[in-house]
């Protein structure tokens, strides 16, 4: 579904991304991980079509695509759902989820909007008890239900969660999970970033990870912590160029020697 190849961003004389490359296939969860700095949050931005990418190509159902704009993505299939999750708390639910696309907005079909709100969460298996609940009076994992049934309104083919479960109770990030696994379940490709190792392997069904804005391994769920950490951290890197100095070191010892 999403296939990114040699995708490099630049900032002046700084690289905040180079040579990016992986796929996210149609039912399947992708989990994006890295250190603050990895470059996690650039390149959902150019996916979005916040950013254009200084280098590289986007391939969208197989075809090349130029996401000129945060519109072009979501026209594409292609929606993101933001940390802040941009909720406007004054409103209830059905206003929020219908935020810049009413239903007739010359005459709001409000009988309309509700219905189309209840259909996708419950499709979601949403916790919410009124769709006309202000957003101000629901939980965090509630909150994220209605940003990510919001990002469902246009039908999206992939949907990208930027740290969907943070500052979340343990209930909370059960429930958002579970949600997660029931996009996956209606065939949506699902990119998700995330510091939480335990929510990553909990729905992941692969975990790409980026150190220093590169690719430093796509790993399965049933990777161990010392691989995790050490491809977020770069420990192996290190340890490897610790070996190559030491055996260097010897053989310069060696052949030094009468």
């Amino acid at each position: 579904m999403l296939s990114l190849r040699g995708i490099s961003k630049h900032f002046g004389a700084v690289s905040a991304l180079s040579d990016i490359e992986f796929d996210v296939h149609a039912g399947e969860v992708v989990a994006l991980v890295g250190d603050n700095g990895a470059g996690k949050s650039t390149l959902v931005k150019v996916l979005a079509g916040v950013h254009q990418p200084s280098a590289g190509e986007i391939f969208f159902d197989g075809k090349p695509v130029k996401l000129a704009d945060p519109s072009t993505a979501l026209n594409l299939g292609i929606a993101t759902v933001f940390q802040d999750l941009a909720l406007c708390e004054n409103l209830d639910v059905v206003a929020n989820i219908f935020l810049g696309r009413e239903q007739n907005p010359w005459h709001l079909d409000e009988v309309g909007m509700e219905v189309r709100a209840w259909t996708l969460l419950n499709e979601l298996s949403a916790r919410i008890p009124s769709v006309r609940e202000p957003i101000a009076s629901l939980s965090g994992g509630q909150r994220q239900t209605v940003a990510i049934a919001r990002s469902l309104l246009l039908e999206p083919k992939l949907i990208m969660l930027d740290e969907p479960t943070a500052a979340l109770g343990v209930a909370q990030t059960a429930e958002v999970l579970d949600l997660i696994e029931r996009v996956r379940a209606r065939g949506l490709g699902v990119l998700m970033i995330s510091h939480n190792m335990e929510d990553v392997r909990a729905v992941a069904d692969r975990i790409v990870v980026l150190r220093l804005g590169r690719n430093n391994g796509i790993l399965t769920p049933d990777a161990s912590n010392e691989e995790l950490v050490s491809a977020i951290t770069g420990a192996s890197e290190n340890s490897v160029t610790r070996r190559a100095g030491r055996r260097a070191q010897r053989e310069h010892v060696n052949e030094a020697r009468p």
